[in-house]
């Protein structure tokens, strides 16, 4: 189990969950943030700071946005789990089903 970035985050990428995040697993994309699902310790730091309320408990994510359990699980595929995401920066893609999304994240 792990904590999943969803919908409210694309194009907003405010960070506060990145200065939350005790061990550095929230990872920076194009248009929205990643949590790492193995690096993720489910302390839940993360999910109060959110200002737009686009994190959620796996078990507890909204079926409109289920696919995004899947976007940041699968984003990860290619990077593997490099131990941290202050080591890496910014990665200049997203998961399809970002890139796809409209701008704002609207539906």
């Amino acid at each position: 189990m792990t904590y999943v970035i969803a919908q409210p985050c694309v194009d907003v990428l405010d960070k506060a969950c990145i200065e939350e995040c005790p061990v550095d697993c929230i990872y920076e994309g194009n248009r929205m943030l990643y949590i790492h699902p193995d690096e993720c310790v489910d302390c839940g730091a993360c999910e109060p700071v959110c200002p737009v309320e686009a994190i959620f408990y796996e078990d507890d994510l909204p079926d409109q946005w289920k696919d995004y359990y899947k976007a940041n699980v699968e984003f990860f595929d290619e990077l593997g789990s490099p131990g941290g995401a202050s080591k890496v920066g910014k990665i200049e893609s997203d998961h399809p089903v970002v890139a796809a999304a409209p701008p704002g994240g609207e539906h």
